[in-house]
């Protein structure tokens, strides 16, 4: 988006009554030298917030202003300038052909307004935010086959298949309203519908009477900040249970607090003031959500996120994701001996196991016959012995380095291949192309013949269109998600193998 195209967009905003000057602002403003920061005068930013761009961190965003305090409100959106069904569908046109059509959700209902707002063209009210949403997404519906196997784990692939499978029937079904409509042919196609469907899901923010969200000007320049660490929720808060005397425990639970549930309550709480809809003001309200200095990046939590959830949703994923977790497969009688939910028993981004995964284990390992015996021990967090926890252990490693080993390239090569496409992407240093070749190999010539791409001169810097550039992006997200996942195995291996040793020494040195 070009600056003028910028600035005549946030001066609509501004004329909207979206600001970020509010009430509890207590600091000025003053000039800041980021070479990065729109300079726009009579703007609704300019008091606590600007547009800035963070090349390494979400790409376009918003930046403090000046030095912000947790908890301030930064920035306010009137409801009337939020785009939700409800506004959009007092076209009555619109609205009574919407009211025939009663077996599409309010995520269809929404896409279909937002084609139909964005076939009106210039007279859409809507026209100056139509025009500075993204052209493309990279969500995992949009993936191509030759993406979709890249991510060489077969949970993602089923989830990226499904993500596809599930936004071609929306598209069908929407079909006969956008029909009805006289949508422009060329936004009544599947490619028209993704990148609908992809805007209603990356870029909506909840309100309560619409399940489908409203999509906030200015409100969705927010870039992603994950939430953190803290325990929030049984899984975690149960991980600080007891442990056995003689266990080193400070291997895998070093972080354990004991929280109240006054301190449970308040850390949901937290994660949930960020922004929302204030009635009493009829507006969508934004806070810091931690003490910001001037010119840093300020960030909104949109939820509690895995990285495939990142990217089937949003689009894009983080290298460095407290969230995240791996699933590895399971014997049947892990699941059978245990009431634990099948989600739970997972491996944490650090490589730790769950709390919920470690005690079905420990309880599996034990014979059948003591399982009933030892349940309140295994589930209070408490090792039963030494022997049990090795066991567990080591078959934890065995199964991920299984895992590993099944999958076509390994750490080390997914590392070589993303720096490899960092540079094939670079637009200021074109790699030759035979360079391409011999640093990607086999996948970057599969990558080629999935997209019928020719090399005339392997010699000649490699020049990709906006289309290519757009596949190679998605084969990198692929990439750096199958990456991703096999660290998480690679350090539980690493973390079950420091837990196998201590262990070991510390019942040698019980026996002597």
């Amino acid at each position: 988006m070009s600056l003028y195209e910028m600035e005549g967009f946030l001066k609509w905003a501004t004329e909207l009554g979206i600001s970020d000057f509010c009430m509890t602002a207590t600091s000025a403003a003053t000039t800041t030298t980021d070479p990065c920061r729109l300079q726009i005068p009579h703007c609704c930013l300019g008091h606590s917030l600007y547009v800035s761009h963070f090349p390494d961190a979400g790409g376009r965003g918003l930046a403090a202003a000046r030095d912000l305090r947790k908890g301030e409100l930064i920035l306010k959106v009137p409801k009337s300038a939020l785009m939700m069904s409800q506004t959009i569908l007092k076209d009555e046109k619109l609205s009574v052909a919407v009211k025939r059509h009663t077996y599409l959700s309010s995520t269809q209902i929404l896409a279909v307004c937002l084609l139909a707002e964005m076939s009106k063209g210039k007279s859409s009210w809507w026209h100056p935010y139509l025009m500075q949403l993204p052209r493309s997404y990279d969500t995992l519906a949009n993936f191509s086959q030759f993406e979709k196997q890249a991510l060489q784990v077969d949970d993602a692939i089923w989830v990226t298949e499904s993500a596809i499978l599930r936004a071609e029937l929306e598209w069908k079904k929407a079909i006969p309203l956008m029909e009805e409509l006289e949508l422009k042919h060329q936004l009544q196609n599947f490619k028209a519908w993704l990148w609908a469907s992809a805007t209603v899901s990356s870029r909506t923010m909840h309100i309560p009477w619409d399940d489908a969200g409203c999509l906030c000007p200015v409100g969705d320049f927010y870039n992603y900040a994950a939430p953190g660490e803290e325990p929030c929720g049984w899984e975690d808060l149960k991980g600080s249970g007891n442990e056995s005397s003689w266990q080193d425990s400070s291997l895998w639970n070093k972080d354990a607090t004991n929280y109240s549930d006054a301190e449970q309550d308040d850390v949901l709480t937290q994660r949930l003031t960020d922004g929302g809809f204030k009635e009493d003001i009829s507006a969508y309200c934004f806070y810091a959500r931690k003490n910001y200095k001037k010119g840093e990046q300020v960030l909104l939590s949109y939820g509690t996120y895995m990285n495939l959830e990142l990217l089937e949703h949003y689009g894009f994923l983080l290298d460095e994701n407290p969230n995240d977790k791996a699933f590895i497969p399971l014997e049947p009688e892990v699941y059978a001996c245990s009431s634990l939910p099948k989600d739970s028993l997972y491996i944490h981004q650090n490589g730790k196991l769950s709390f919920a995964l470690l005690s079905a284990l420990r309880l599996w390992a034990t014979p059948p016959s003591q399982r009933r015996s030892v349940g309140h021990l295994v589930y209070s967090g408490t090792q039963l012995s030494a022997e049990n926890e090795i066991f567990v252990m080591e078959w934890i490693a065995k199964s991920c380095c299984a895992v590993l080993g099944n999958l076509p390239t390994s750490v080390e090569e997914d590392s070589l291949l993303l720096c490899a496409i960092a540079k094939m992407q670079d637009p200021n240093v074109p790699m030759e192309a035979g360079n391409a070749l011999s640093s990607c190999g086999v996948e970057f010539s599969a990558f080629l013949e999935a997209h019928d791409l020719k090399i005339e001169d392997r010699n000649a810097g490699l020049i990709l269109s906006e289309k290519a550039r757009r596949w190679m992006e998605r084969w990198r997200l692929a990439v750096q998600w199958r990456l991703r996942h096999k660290r998480i195995l690679v350090d539980c291996i690493s973390h079950c193998n420091e837990i196998i040793n201590s262990l070991r020494l510390g019942h040698q040195g019980y026996q002597s």
